[in-house]
């Protein structure tokens, strides 16, 4: 890979760098996309175009950014220890478009898809697997060969918000451009500028896709597209309502129904086209939690008081998104990387903005149970009482950081006592959890990490599965039972093996 040019000095003040080599490649393991395989003969090309599309993009929003070399500059906004980088810029960032591009591309985080492990920051190449082959993220960095420097706004506007990319024909949802038909007009200059003024060009031609002719045509994509993807042209922000003055609501539904595509894994889809069940907040399964995308559920965002975010406060959501961690929980699976690489460089403003328009929410499952914390649990363990199946294993393995009440330490080790995501009635991120372990992510102003080891070497399947039933009905919980054979699955597809 050769540079070709050097960026502007504008551009020098908003290089991105990236994080550690040490990441693994992501895998999707959408069983929805495996169902929707079966139906591929009967529907011809428009189920193929629903089924690919949708193994494509669940694969795609499965693959966090990986290992990049950094840009050179002086200000870098964010370091391969991201909790040495200074602070983000402000949304207000001034006139400069160039500056403000790069704001808008830290908040659509675009480095995810588009660099590839050990690559330059947005040259592609990240190999995103699907039944059918590999799908390649393309390069878009500035170069005139290999990348979009020979890109007109308009062509620019077509790849993102309308799905259609020059000299390729139609993009697989990979590209979230449903999402990003929402983008307003102003910030796609910006977003231009930024990516053709602000990005070091890097030529590097990325593999061609691995899926195989004929249905690597791609002119089904067409009939999806017109079906289930939004027209710019009627959906697209005005100004207003783009501009980080917005009122909160208003500008926290553009972050996160459009630029921050929260959807694209929050959202449920339908079993066979693939397509998201809601793009908006007035949709009512919209945000209310997705498929198993790399060996972790997309939890329900939606005001549901037991496995959604009822019981927490706006700040608790902006804390999140800033640190990694609040009073109720830390992230974990894909959303360690939209933290990582995205969320904790926005500004307070968006940052509350969007946990403003997440709280509007209704719940899901209206009229769903209400959580009551019960310490029969603890002082049962206090008594040394472990009759019930679980109980040994959870007081040698799990007490001594999430405490015997369940309460774990507050942003150090969650609470499992009223957690939203043991609460969830598929089991599968408590099982995933106890058989993969898991880090709390080191963040810009939370830099201290904390890790909880993998169980899977030591606990058998019906072990896993007593300590998550015995987790899931304490301290108040209600939550289904486990069972051996579920925890087999899980583990048999190793999802357990850590990052």
């Amino acid at each position: 890979m050769t540079d070709q040019r050097s960026p502007s000095s504008a551009a020098e003040a908003v290089h991105l760098t990236h994080p550690p080599a040490h990441q693994k490649r992501a895998r999707s393991r959408s069983r929805a996309g495996v169902r929707a395989g079966a139906a591929l003969l009967s529907l011809g090309f428009l189920g193929y175009g629903g089924w690919a599309l949708g193994q494509i993009n669940t694969a795609a929003q499965a693959t966090p950014a990986k290992a990049a070399t950094a840009l050179k500059g002086p200000q870098a906004m964010v370091t391969a220890a991201p909790h040495n980088a200074p602070p983000p810029l402000p949304a207000n960032i001034g006139t400069d478009p160039v500056v403000r591009g790069a704001y808008l591309a830290r908040a659509g985080d675009c480095v995810a898809c588009h660099t590839a492990p050990r690559g330059k920051p947005f040259a592609g190449g990240l190999p995103m697997p699907t039944p059918l082959g590999a799908v390649y993220s393309t390069n878009i960095t500035p170069d005139a060969t290999t990348g979009i420097g020979g890109y007109s706004f308009e062509d620019f506007d077509q790849a993102v918000r309308h799905g259609y990319a020059k000299g390729k024909g139609r993009l697989y949802p990979a590209m979230p451009f449903p999402s990003y038909a929402r983008i307003s007009e102003n910030d796609m200059r910006d977003l231009y500028a930024y990516f053709t003024q602000g990005v070091q060009p890097v030529q590097l031609a990325v593999p061609d896709n691995d899926i195989p002719w004929p249905l690597s045509m791609r002119w089904p994509l067409g009939i999806w597209s017109a079906l289930f993807a939004p027209n710019p042209a009627k959906v697209q922000a005005t100004a207003d309502q783009a501009a980080p003055t917005a009122d909160p609501l208003v500008r926290g539904a553009y972050l996160v129904d459009g630029l921050g595509h929260c959807g694209t894994c929050h959202t449920p889809r339908a079993s066979l086209t693939m397509q998201e069940k809601g793009l908006t907040g007035s949709d009512p399964l919209f945000l209310a939690g997705g498929a198993v995308l790399d060996g972790w559920q997309a939890k329900n965002l939606r005001g549901d008081d037991a496995d959604g975010l009822g019981r927490w406060s706006a700040p608790d959501i902006a804390a999140l998104l800033k640190t990694g961690r609040n009073p109720h929980t830390a992230v974990f699976g894909g959303m360690r990387d939209v933290v990582d690489h995205s969320t904790q460089y926005l500004s307070d403003g968006d940052l509350n903005a969007i946990a403003a328009y997440l709280k509007s929410l209704s719940p899901a499952k209206p009229g769903g149970p209400a959580y009551r914390y019960d310490d029969a649990t603890a002082q049962a363990l206090w008594r040394g009482d472990v009759r019930q199946p679980g109980a040994a294993t959870y007081l040698d393995s799990c007490a001594a950081c999430h405490r015997s009440d369940g309460k774990g330490y507050g942003e150090v080790f969650p609470a499992l006592a009223g957690n939203s995501v043991v609460l969830t009635h598929d089991p599968h991120n408590v099982i995933a959890v106890i058989l993969r372990g898991h880090q709390v992510p080191a963040t810009r102003t939370r830099p201290s990490t904390f890790s909880m080891p993998s169980l899977a070497w030591r606990l058998s399947d019906q072990e896993v599965a007593d300590v998550a039933t015995f987790v899931r009905a304490g301290w108040g919980n209600q939550a289904p039972a486990v069972t051996a054979a579920t925890v087999a699955e899980v583990r048999k597809t190793g999802e357990h093996e850590s990052k």
